[in-house]
């Protein structure tokens, strides 16, 4: 917009070098900002709130705050994580006007109210603790022999809620006995630094043959939303190039084959170029996978490989993930958990094909309930996987709800 505006105001004005910041940029273009700026040139940058404390930018000498953030939520209930537009604290605020007149006088310029400011602002932002799912904090407290979490003296307690259905999901998941102490699972699981459930998908890969590329789905998925990019100069060619590595079944074996392909390459720089895929995040990916292979071999399960067959693979996610199913139905998907109607994201290679279960490693929210990184399962592996949580009559009943050849 701001282009397009300049564009229509010509010679009247200076140049004007308008240049974006965020997390998942590639390296490359966010180095752009730091670039000196050409005499009669003026460069504006549009930021996130990575601007606010991780960066400084040299000649900065305006900073308009419109006073808000988007901050992650988690609702323990649906288990959704979502980016909330919500109003910044005073302390993020204060940070901002902070990033002006670092090198000559500035000014600061807040779209919004001193008595805003004053009397709607929070001092600091909500911790993290009390906004995110505990899972990984309940068992690791477990581990260190911590029983009693509900009186534990968190600095910020957490609401109790989230962490009771924290340890709810440890207890189905195996990871604690009915008395509330760790299992032989658990602690198995205590030992990865990830979410419980792709802990116990990394331990359900010993039974199925596949740990090689479970641990290389598990390193992908930690870093599963910053892979592809798509400058919008180029969105077809980059949406293209996202296409070829999309394999039937499901959007997990496609982050194993993009994985599997860069390996191949040599951990090629110019072939994640070629690709739209994020260099600084593939090399993360692949410093996590050579940590969780040394995990795995610390808790005494051999690595091992079946590249040829995708069946074990998806049922080992599903013995991690069998808590994230969804059922095909009436205008999207519903979570076999909660009944929460959901949608496959429109990036997933089985965004058209509808699938009548999945299995997904996350949900969010942004213009809808969205499934992100979903595979297709057969339903008769929930029984297998977790014949605690799940029973014939309620997998035939979820069957009957819908027309076989019934599309969204």
């Amino acid at each position: 917009m701001l282009k397009e505006r300049v564009a229509r105001l010509g010679s009247r004005i200076g140049e004007l070098i308008i240049l974006p910041i965020y997390a998942n940029l590639p390296s490359d273009m966010q180095a752009k900002i730091f670039e000196p700026t050409p005499p009669g040139a003026r460069k504006v940058v549009l930021a996130t709130n990575i601007a606010e404390t991780s960066l400084t930018i040299d000649g900065i000498i305006y900073v308009i705050d419109p006073g808000f953030c988007k901050q992650k939520s988690y609702n323990p209930r649906t288990g959704m994580e979502s980016l909330v537009v919500v109003p910044c604290s005073k302390a993020s605020s204060n940070q901002r006007a902070g990033r002006s007149g670092r090198v000559a006088p500035g000014k600061c310029f807040r779209l919004f109210t001193s008595w805003a400011y004053h009397n709607e602002m929070e001092e600091s932002s909500i911790p993290e603790i009390q906004r995110t799912n505990l899972g990984n904090v309940a068992l690791l407290l477990k581990s260190l022999g911590i029983n009693d979490l509900i009186h534990f003296d968190f600095m910020d307690p957490p609401p109790p809620e989230t962490l009771v259905l924290a340890l709810e999901q440890l207890y189905a998941l195996g990871a604690l006995n009915h008395m509330g102490e760790l299992t032989k699972v658990g602690r198995k699981m205590a030992e990865f630094p990830v979410d419980p459930m792709m802990s116990k998908m990394l331990i359900a890969s010993e039974k199925y043959k596949c740990s090689e590329e479970i641990v290389t789905i598990s390193a992908m998925l930690s870093v599963n939303n910053a892979i592809f990019y798509r400058p919008k100069d180029r969105a077809v060619y980059a949406d293209t190039a996202r296409a070829n590595f999309f394999r039937p079944g499901g959007d997990h074996l496609t982050l194993l084959s993009v994985y599997n392909e860069w390996q191949s390459s040599g951990y090629s720089m110019q072939w994640c170029f070629d690709n739209f895929i994020q260099y600084r995040s593939m090399r993360r990916a692949r410093d996590v996978r050579e940590q969780i292979e040394g995990l795995i071999t610390r808790v005494e399960i051999e690595m091992v490989s079946n590249a040829s067959e995708d069946v074990p693979i998806r049922k080992a996610i599903t013995a991690g993930y069998y808590y994230h199913t969804g059922v095909l139905s009436k205008g999207g998907y519903k979570t076999v958990k909660h009944q929460q109607t959901v949608h496959i994201h429109p990036t997933s290679s089985l965004f058209e094909k509808l699938p009548r279960w999945v299995v997904y490693y996350e949900l969010v929210f942004t213009t809808k309930e969205y499934m992100r990184q979903v595979i297709e399962i057969e339903s008769s592996w929930l029984l297998d996987v977790a014949p605690h949580y799940y029973k014939q009559n309620d997998l035939s009943e979820s069957n009957k709800r819908i027309p076989k050849n019934f599309k969204s």
